[in-house]
């Protein structure tokens, strides 16, 4: 048999994760400046809030979306979030749920911890441990509930409604608060971290996969993406290594396509396979091949043109002025978003 010399993508994608969390940390440190100059009631230089941020607050894009469907309105809050969370989707549209394992830097870290896990259970017990099918099932729908949860509560309301939040005070002042949850987080809080993070060290992807209702969305929009991981039958030597690097516990070498809402992208099980052909991302309709060696690069490429639309548009930056924040910021913890809806 002859042996696949084609080389991996992994180092790429995992330099492309790199860059994310590099990303993210630098407008965390924006972030830290921005509220520093609203603690000290515009005293201090003022420094500007990164849009990025916005990133961080999932709910309202979504209901920014919504309302641009309804009224063909860009809201002026947190604009960039709209544009951010568009362009996750139309990633997972062509990529599946690639956002998770190419982008998203919760993805990295769990990754990392996963990895991490691996070791020690193959030197305690000279195997990963899985959760039964018993178990897992019912774990992975909690986080379909949660999603349900918030896509209910969104869609019930009217465009004036989403108008209404969207103004409000908690809307305009939602990243941060958000930043000083983490910035002053509770015991609790540490407590529920920690306890995720033993969790995915025993279990790998244990936020991912159970509890991630972003990863919920992603996973559905992922089935109807473009492109789909297949399988050559004819070629193939049922040798499992692809099921055995699937992070997702895939059973690859049983299937000819991959259609599930597990699946990430990673292309790990791609990069595995020993038999040249065997194992391609291909066109979800047709036999059209998808070169691996282009897909971290169709990533860059779809995320941040859209991006570039929201900043070419001026649709960017948000319309609150330094005034308004240095108004809102001595009463932003009496804001509550059930007031809101």
């Amino acid at each position: 048999m002859k042996k696949s010399t084609s080389p991996t993508i992994q180092d790429s994608r995992f330099y492309i994760q790199l860059f994310f969390a590099a990303l993210t940390i630098w407008i965390g440190i924006e972030f830290y400046f921005f509220v520093g100059w609203l603690e000290s009631g515009g005293a201090v230089e003022f420094f500007p809030r990164p849009p990025g941020a916005e990133a961080f607050l999932p709910i309202s894009s979504l209901m920014s979306l919504l309302l641009f469907f309804k009224t063909g309105v860009i809201h002026p809050v947190h604009p960039a979030g709209l544009f951010i969370f568009v362009a996750i989707l139309s990633v997972s549209f062509v990529f599946g749920k690639s956002f998770c394992s190419w982008i998203c830097p919760i993805g990295l870290i769990s990754e990392l911890i996963g990895d991490f896990g691996a070791k020690i259970q193959k030197k305690l017990f000279k195997r990963n441990l899985v959760l039964p099918k018993f178990l897992d099932y019912p774990l992975r729908s909690l986080k379909y509930l949660l999603l349900l949860f918030f896509v209910d509560a969104i869609l019930r309301m009217s465009a004036m409604s989403l108008q209404y939040f969207l103004d409000a005070p908690y809307n305009v002042m939602s990243d941060v608060k958000m930043y000083e949850f983490f910035a002053e987080i509770s015991q609790f809080s540490l407590i529920v971290i920690a306890s995720l993070f033993l969790l995915s060290i025993v279990i790998r992807n244990f936020w991912c996969r159970y509890l991630c209702p972003y990863g919920a969305l992603l996973g559905i929009s992922s089935l109807l993406s473009f492109t789909k991981i297949k399988r050559n039958k004819e070629t193939c030597t049922d040798c499992k290594a692809c099921t055995i690097v699937c992070p997702s516990n895939i059973k690859v070498h049983k299937i000819e396509t991959v259609i599930s809402d597990e699946c990430v992208a990673c292309l790990q099980c791609v990069d595995s396979c020993p038999v040249p052909d065997s194992l391609e991302l291909r066109a979800a309709i047709g036999k059209k091949k998808f070169n691996k060696k282009y897909v971290g690069l169709a990533i860059l490429l779809i995320y941040f043109i859209i991006l570039g639309v929201g900043v070419a548009t001026d649709n960017w930056q948000n319309n609150i002025s330094k005034e308004k924040y240095l108004e809102l910021y001595p009463y932003r913890d009496s804001f509550d978003h059930l007031n809101n809806l």
